[in-house]
């Protein structure tokens, strides 16, 4: 996919941008035409050739040693989420990725668990997002939590999204870092998906280029549900064992809230 072709160099030049120069010990009296810091402000500032640096970001070497890694990672202030992303990146891949897509059959111990839960939203989703089980509350909650569905086409794709999730912005920004994150670690699985979104979705597009990545596997979502309003649901995250990727995904009320009310009623 050749917008990914230098991921590694994209990445750095990425971080690099959203550096304040001044923040970073930069001393600079003239008029600055560029977003964050230079190539080689940054490359001094890690110890390195700026020579060197600008063949990382250019995709000439794309191995650099855990070491220099480091001293990038600590000059761009990158969490802990992103150092795993830019160590992956940096990781010559052991063998060619897998072109055969994750399985999508759940468990059956998994589905038999759902079943139990007939009084909370919760699905199961392979990597690239698509919905392979879930509990009928479900669907009712949010119609992209059942099967057949996409929670990545949906946010970006069907126009329902952006009724469904009030806080659309920040659902979209979470949801794209959330793939890149998966992107890395099952190597050219998501390459056919990434691209076709990328074609359908100019947003999505936009977001996949500015390279975030995290994940929030647990915290609160707002929903609006038809006939009941804005529920506030916390939700938790749990990966399942296996070669699949499969994620569980449980949604659950403040006791004794409204949502809590709502939910009851739903179920």
């Amino acid at each position: 996919m050749a917008p990914d072709d230098n991921q590694l160099g994209d990445f750095l030049r990425s971080r690099r941008e959203k550096i304040d120069a001044a923040s970073a010990g930069v001393v600079d009296n003239t008029r600055r035409r560029v977003k964050g810091l230079r190539r080689e402000e940054l490359a001094l500032l890690a110890g390195l050739s700026p020579s060197y640096y600008t063949r990382l970001e250019q995709g000439r070497d794309r191995h650099p040693s855990r070491e220099i890694l480091q001293a990038l990672a600590g000059v761009l202030r990158l969490d802990d989420t992103e150092r795993t992303y830019l160590s992956s990146l940096a990781t010559p891949a052991l063998a060619p990725a897998d072109p055969t897509p994750a399985g999508v059959v759940v468990r059956p111990g998994v589905l038999q668990l759902l079943e139990r839960w007939a009084d909370l939203p919760a699905f199961i989703v392979g990597p690239s997002r698509d919905v392979l089980a879930g509990t009928a509350l479900a669907a009712r909650v949010n119609p992209a939590w059942s099967p057949g569905h996409n929670l990545l086409e949906f946010t970006f794709l069907d126009p329902r999204a952006h009724t469904v999730y009030p806080a659309w912005n920040e659902i979209a920004l979470q949801a794209v870092a959330g793939l890149r994150a998966t992107a890395v670690a099952r190597r050219g699985e998501l390459d056919a998906f990434v691209a076709d979104l990328r074609e359908r979705s100019e947003t999505f597009r936009a977001l996949w280029d500015s390279h975030d990545v995290y994940e929030r596997t647990m915290g609160d979502k707002l929903l609006r549900v038809d006939g009941v309003g804005i529920l506030t649901l916390k939700f938790e995250t749990f990966a399942l064992t296996g070669p699949e990727g499969h994620v569980l995904y449980v949604y659950f009320p403040e006791p004794g809230s409204a949502a809590d009310d709502a939910l009851r009623k739903l179920s």
